[in-house]
């Protein structure tokens, strides 16, 4: 690794370290204030709005974001527009945190009697406790620095990073207290990969006109036909309707390798993984990936064999594992 490698690692891990010390001092300052301020939340009628300008407005719309996705109603307001014409948008019962590094920022200071004016509680977050933000907040969260990572103490890098982690800190907590559960938290993600892992059941993936199937006294010709039609890699064994067992590729491998095979029966796992219709289909992705297996047997609330679902079919609906 050459000299200038060495320079780029290094500021990177001075970076990440003086990022994660100060997020850990912040863990050791945490007392009753920020209880407070949870409990406030947790019984106003109104929202969260979160306000700032520069870089602590743009973490301002992540915690919004963050805090809308996990069943806190949030809004983000730039603390200059507020005071030049929105501050309508902030309605009876909200509660504002207001985000300010040195607590002195103007617009964000201009806003302050405005909202005190409306009777909007507010909690300041500032690294100076001292500051005219911190002496005019109802509620003051410290989230000092020592400094910022920047080499000249110049750009927002620690500080914002201190901002960030304690607003997922007060979503967190406020998504405990509501009891929001993963079902609740698919309903705010409907799209994507997160949103399918959250509500793609096994049901979805299933082709009911593609339901592979012997039973114990199948030939090995006549298993060889079922999977090759079923295109699974694999077919289920049926005995009396009921599910007695699977044969995979592997399966037939090593019954052929053996010789001696004549029936299904010789030839299937008598353990398959069977799986309800109902289940999400990103918890199946996990169990496939645990056991090293390939295929899911899903069967109804009756336990009657629906199909089956492939680890290819997961992949290309673009379901992972939890893990």
């Amino acid at each position: 690794m050459s000299s200038s490698d060495d320079t780029i690692l290094n500021r990177a891990l001075k970076t990440l370290r003086m990022e994660g010390d100060a997020i850990h001092r912040l863990a050791t300052l945490l007392d009753d204030r920020f209880v407070d301020v949870i409990k406030l939340i947790i019984n106003t009628q109104g929202r969260v709005v979160l306000t700032g300008v520069g870089k602590s407005a743009d973490v301002g719309r992540k915690i919004v974001a963050t805090l809308n996705s996990t069943g806190s109603p949030a809004l983000f307001v730039h603390a200059g527009d507020a005071v030049h014409g929105d501050l309508g948008v902030i309605q009876l019962g909200d509660v504002v945190l207001c985000l300010s590094k040195s607590g002195r920022s103007a617009e964000v200071m201009a806003l302050v009697p405005l909202l005190k004016q409306h009777g909007h509680p507010i909690i300041g977050v500032t690294g100076v406790s001292d500051s005219p933000l911190a002496k005019q907040s109802d509620h003051v969260l410290i989230a000092g620095i020592d400094a910022e990572a920047c080499p000249y103490d110049l750009a927002p890098t620690t500080s914002t990073a201190v901002q960030m982690a304690l607003g997922d800190a007060i979503a967190m907590c406020l998504m405990e207290i509501r009891g929001f559960k993963a079902e609740d938290f698919a309903k705010f993600h409907p799209g994507g990969s997160l949103g399918k892992r959250l509500t793609v059941t096994l049901e979805d993936l299933i082709d009911k006109g593609r339901t592979p199937q012997v039973n114990p006294d199948s030939s090995l010709q006549e298993v060889l036909m079922s999977m090759t039609e079923g295109r699974y890699g694999a077919t289920v064994v049926l005995q009396n309707e009921k599910i007695a067992g699977i044969i995979t590729d592997g399966d037939l491998r090593r019954a052929l390798e053996k010789g001696s095979t004549t029936k299904a029966s010789e030839m299937m796992s008598k353990n398959p993984l069977v799986k309800n219709h109902k289940e999400l289909a990103a918890h199946a992705a996990t169990e496939l990936q645990n056991l090293g297996i390939s295929q899911v047997i899903v069967t109804s609330e009756d336990n009657e064999y629906l199909g089956l679902v492939h680890l290819h079919d997961l992949v290309k609906e673009g379901v992972t594992s939890n893990k």
